[in-house]
């Protein structure tokens, strides 16, 4: 996998490309904001590239900057990390298409098999986002509150699909078997007035819209 790197903190930086080589990740470039790293990358798309979300003090240059890159390289995985759970900027990644992105908790970074986990399945063209940024959605007031209309278990594997996970993914995790996810899936949909998506990552967006309104 070849991975371009953006963040203005050195130290971090360096530090993250020293991590990701020891996983056999090839570092193409590193920038410290986003015209060295669309200047970097113009000729030379990498697979995924990894940005802080806020690149200055004046605000999210690292989404603007993601938000080019899904103009201009299309196929390029865009995985951008920050020091806060910011609900409101998953969303707006989302919004873009939710193919092939990603969005973590930069404390979560330092756990090699989360990181590792991410890149992967970006790079695929699946979705990866933290799971505190998905619990904040969750838990957001709402005058309807549509989620007491699921069960508990059900409250659990919308969580999974919204951190971007497939439906074997979620029997993964929940120790469930595939079909009992599918029958989940289905009366999620069906209790939250959702039309049933063909692809997950379609799914997310959609579950993840409805949480943000």
């Amino acid at each position: 996998m070849r991975v371009a790197l953006t963040d203005d903190t050195v130290l971090f930086r360096e530090g993250l490309a020293a991590l990701l080589r020891e996983l056999g990740i090839e570092v193409t470039h590193q920038a410290s904001n986003e015209r060295e790293l669309l200047d970097g990358i113009v000729n030379d798309p990498p697979d995924v590239v990894i940005m802080d979300i806020r690149l200055s003090a004046h605000g999210a240059e690292g989404l603007h900057a993601a938000e080019s890159i899904r103009r201009r390289h299309p196929r390029v995985g865009i995985l951008l990390l920050s020091a806060y759970a910011e609900t409101a900027y998953a969303v707006r990644l989302l919004e873009g298409g939710a193919s092939g992105v990603g969005y973590l908790v930069k404390d979560r970074v330092g756990r090699i098999e989360v990181l590792e986990d991410a890149l992967r399945r970006v790079a695929e063209g699946q979705t990866a986002i933290d799971p505190e940024i998905v619990q904040r959605l969750m838990d957001r007031p709402s005058r309807q509150r549509p989620l007491d209309l699921l069960s508990g278990q059900e409250r659990k594997v919308l969580q999974h699909m919204a951190e971007g996970r497939s439906n074997n993914g979620v029997a993964e995790a929940m120790f469930l078997a595939p079909k009992t996810v599918e029958k989940h899936i289905l009366s999620i949909f069906k209790k939250l007035g959702l039309e049933q998506q063909e692809q997950d990552n379609r799914r997310v967006l959609a579950v993840l819209h409805w949480l943000q309104g």
